[in-house]
C-alpha cells in the first residue's frame, strides 16, 4: 500500500510517521489488500488558545474514495480515533460491496475507456503545448475524480463513505449533476438544476 503523510504547522517527525504507519496498517491490513493508496494529512491549529490536532486520512478502495477526519487536543490520539473511524468505514464498505456483488441479478459491468467512448476522438496532440502553468487563487482548491453516474441510493452510500456533508454526483436515469447532502434537523436531502 502507498502511504502518503503531510503535515500542516508541524514537521512530520519519524515517531509519528511510524506511529501513523503502524496504526493505518492495523486499521487497513484485514481488508485484504483492497486499499491500495492512503493518503494522510496530520495538521495542528496555529491558534495556541484552541489546542486542535487533527488527522484526516483518505483511502482509494477498488476506486472508491473513503475519508475520515478526527480531531482532539492530542495528535496521537487524533490518529487513533482516525484510524478506528476508517476501520469502521471500510468494514461498512466491504459489507455493502459484498451484499451487492453477491445477489442475485447482479450483472458485473466495467468502465469503458476514453477510447470506447462515443464521440470522444484520441487527442493526439500535447494539451499543454503553448500554456504556461498557474497556481490557483489562494483559498481556493480543487479536486478533480471520475463521476460515474449512479443512483441517488450509491449517492448516498458515497456521502457515508467521505464523511462529507454534501456529495456531488452524476443521476444514472437523468445523466444531470445532483448533489445529496445531510440535513441539518436529520435525514437527506437532494439539489437538482431546475430544468
Amino acid at each position: 500500500m502507498k502511504l502518503l503523510i503531510h503535515g500542516r504547522n508541524l514537521e512530520v517527525t519519524p515517531a509519528i510517521r511510524d506511529y501513523t504507519e503502524d496504526k493505518l496498517k492495523r486499521a487497513i491490513g484485514h481488508f485484504d489488500g483492497m486499499v491500495k493508496e492512503a493518503d494522510v494529512h496530520l495538521s495542528v491549529a496555529r491558534n495556541p488558545r484552541v489546542p486542535q490536532q487533527t488527522a484526516e486520512v483518505t483511502v482509494f478502495a477498488n476506486g472508491t474514495v473513503i475519508r475520515a477526519q478526527e480531531r482532539s487536543e492530542n495528535l496521537y490520539a487524533s490518529i487513533d480515533l482516525v484510524a478506528g473511524k476508517l476501520t469502521r468505514q471500510l468494514r461498512r464498505y466491504k459489507d455493502r460491496h459484498d451484499d451487492h456483488h453477491h445477489s442475485p441479478g447482479h450483472h458485473a459491468t466495467t468502465t469503458p475507456s476514453l477510447a470506447e467512448l462515443p464521440g470522444q476522438d484520441v487527442v493526439s496532440e500535447s494539451l499543454l503545448e503553448g500554456k504556461e502553468a498557474t497556481l490557483p487563487s489562494r483559498g481556493v482548491r480543487r479536486k478533480y475524480f471520475a463521476m460515474p453516474p449512479m443512483s441517488i441510493d450509491d449517492a448516498l452510500h458515497q456521502l457515508e463513505l467521505i464523511d462529507h456533508d454534501f456529495y456531488l454526483f452524476r443521476d444514472a436515469s437523468s445523466g444531470e449533476l445532483q448533489v445529496v447532502y445531510r440535513r441539518n434537523h436529520g435525514g437527506f436531502g437532494v439539489i437538482q438544476a431546475k430544468g
